[in-house]
């Protein structure tokens, strides 16, 4: 059987933090007090510093992990630094618990809290921004446990919300993760791909089509919020009016209609312009 091995040092290092944390929870109760000395807030100060450099290897090691989603490590670890604060006020040597094992969660979920905040397009208001995520984990659990696609329905009821607040979720989550300048655009026979930055300061080919899709636009507006959606699943994702039906839980003739009806209200509306 394979034995850890502590060095003296490693031995040495858990010792200081273990009464470095002894006499920081015994004067955390006391900076609260009217009574408590300037020289005691000070103590009290120092020592939550000296616990934060100590642990600053734990939060490089945690931020490490998150350095190739497009945010510089230095961002991350500043992030990072904020969980682990929060876990040195909140530690209870009583835990029986080493602290580096109770930090970990708070340093985590504070940098998946930044990526989350930051990774938004456009501000979209923090209810919104939770529902989305949860709509994201009850389609994965729900098509494990159905063995189909969740259906609008399936999701409304297992989060206890509306259908249109769902769908409103779903819609929203199209405002996540912004492309880089750096994200190639090439295909895989190309030999070298282009980048966005490569287009930025050329000619747009595509300049003359600004009035019709400003027109579409302004189209689009006539529609209801289910039609749009539809058009939008339908000729921007591609995806079959077979699938959209089970995403909406009516019937696929239903869809049929529905996107003939917004398809003629579109040319009703073009057409008086």
């Amino acid at each position: 059987m394979s034995r850890t091995v502590v060095s003296d040092e490693q031995r040495w290092d858990r010792e200081r933090a273990r009464a470095a944390f002894t006499r920081f929870s015994e004067l955390r109760h006391r900076v609260t007090l009217p009574s408590c000395k300037d020289a005691e807030r000070a103590e009290y100060e120092r020592l939550r510093s000296d616990l934060v450099v100590m642990h600053l290897n734990l939060v490089r090691y945690l931020a490490v992990k998150f350095a190739n989603r497009g945010e510089a490590l230095d961002d991350l670890i500043q992030v990072g630094t904020v969980g682990l604060i929060k876990a040195i006020d909140r530690f209870d040597l009583e835990r029986k618990v080493e602290f580096t094992t109770y930090a970990t969660p708070t340093i985590v979920g504070e940098i998946k809290r930044y990526f989350r905040d930051k990774g938004w397009a456009v501000k979209v208001p923090r209810r919104l921004q939770e529902l989305n995520l949860a709509v994201n984990r009850a389609v994965e659990m729900l098509t494990s446990k159905l063995n189909r696609s969740p259906m609008v329905s399936d999701l409304a009821e297992h989060l206890s919300v509306s259908e249109e607040q769902i769908l409103e979720a779903q819609e929203l989550g199209q405002a996540y993760n912004v492309l880089s300048l750096d994200t190639e655009l090439g295909g895989e026979n190309e030999k070298k791909s282009a980048t966005l930055l490569d287009y930025l300061g050329a000619e747009d080919i595509g300049l003359e089509q600004t009035e019709d899709r400003a027109n579409l636009e302004r189209a689009f507006e006539a529609l209801s919020r289910r039609e749009r959606l539809i058009l939008y699943l339908r000729f921007y994702q591609n995806i079959s009016q077979t699938e959209i039906a089970r995403r909406l839980n009516v019937s696929q003739m239903h869809i049929s209609r529905l996107q003939q009806k917004a398809l003629e209200k579109l040319k009703g509306v073009l057409g008086d312009e």
